[in-house]
Order: C-alpha cells, then sequence, then structure tokens
C-alpha cells in the first residue's frame, strides 16, 4: 500500500496518454499499463477509475483526442479497450468506459445533437464499447451531447435499445457530471447521475 497524502510526491505516477498507448498498436502493452494503473489506484484505496476513455476520433480539433483510447480506428480501439478493461479490473478497480456515445467533439458538446444511422454507429462508433462490454466491464459513462436530438443521459435507443439489449451490457450507467437534464433519465436507462461541480 502506498503511503502519504495523494499529490505528494512519489505517489503518483504520470501515464502515458490512452492516444500514445493507442499508438503503440500492442494489446499486451495496453493491458500492462492498465494493470500498473489499477495496481496503483488499488494500492491508495481506491476501487473505480473513470475510465478508457474509448471515443473514435472524428474531429481532428477534439481538444481530448489525447484521452481517447481508440485513435481513428473502431477496430484497434476494440482490440485496445478489451485489454485495458482486463488489466485494470484485474486488479480489483472497476473501470469505467466514457464517453458514451457520439462524444466526437467538445465544441457545444451541451448542446449539440449527433445524428448517427444505425449502421454508422454499429460499424465505426460502437465497436471499442462492445469490447468493453464483452470483457466485463462494470460501468459506462454516458455523454453531454444529444443523439438524434435527445440527451445521451436520457436517450432509452442508446442506453436501453444499443447498450443493453444489443451489446448486452449488464453493469450500471452514469452520467458524466452535470449531464442529465430531466429525472426522465433514471426512468430511461441511467443508473446514477452525477450532479454538477
Amino acid at each position: 500500500r502506498i503511503t502519504g497524502p495523494p499529490g505528494v510526491d512519489g505517489t503518483t505516477t504520470s501515464w502515458p496518454s490512452m492516444l500514445a498507448l493507442a499508438a503503440t498498436w500492442d494489446e499486451a502493452t495496453v493491458e500492462t499499463v492498465a494493470a500498473a494503473v489499477g495496481t496503483e489506484f488499488r494500492g491508495k484505496g481506491a476501487n473505480v477509475i473513470l475510465g478508457p476513455s474509448l471515443n473514435v476520433h472524428r474531429v481532428a480539433r477534439n481538444g481530448r483526442n489525447f484521452e481517447y483510447l481508440s485513435g481513428e480506428d473502431p477496430y484497434l480501439g476494440a482490440r485496445l479497450a478489451a485489454a485495458h478493461v482486463r488489466g485494470l479490473q484485474g486488479q480489483g478497480v472497476m473501470a469505467v468506459a466514457k464517453h458514451y456515445a457520439f462524444n466526437e467533439q467538445e465544441t457545444h458538446r451541451d448542446t449539440e445533437s449527433s445524428m448517427v444511422d444505425a449502421r454508422t454507429a454499429w460499424e465505426l462508433y460502437y465497436p471499442p464499447f462492445e469490447a468493453a462490454v464483452d470483457a466485463g466491464i462494470g460501468a459506462i459513462m454516458c455523454s453531454y451531447n444529444r443523439v438524434n436530438g435527445s440527451y445521451a443521459s436520457q436517450s432509452t435507443d442508446i442506453l436501453v435499445r444499443d447498450l443493453r439489449q444489443g451489446m448486452g451490457f449488464r453493469g450500471f450507467v452514469m452520467s458524466d457530471w452535470g449531464a442529465v437534464h430531466d429525472i426522465a433519465a433514471l426512468a430511461n436507462g441511467l443508473q446514477m447521475e452525477k450532479s454538477g461541480l
């Protein structure tokens, strides 16, 4: 167990970004790094980590692309997502895949609506999340944006039809901070609201 208060020199590791890990194209490396992150978190008494971030890069100027393990390739993202989940959760730390779904830009993320048809969703955007589900991920964090007109946090299409029924997800769905706009979200597939900061 690591001793000392958080943030003290020698108690925190600066890990590679998710995009840097994706650039290795190496599942074993990703799983090894994720296991090391999980070991550090577990050693500090944490049992949940808000990651990995799995969105496929579609907007080059997205200021959060460095956070996403998939890079521009849904196949690569799927292979690495499963490895990352195995590595983290193998250390007794629950992984939370984010930002589900279609959160491909930061500009106007609270108000924009990602218009996505089923084929595009399943072939391009969902594979990394589906692989995380198949690897046994414990939770999914929904995103701020709207999806086909409805906020991701309250869309039965993406939370129930696609995630639960289509992918077979059995964990719980949480919101991002302040991403819930209506209490109906709790009846539409969301289990945990994280209120605004």
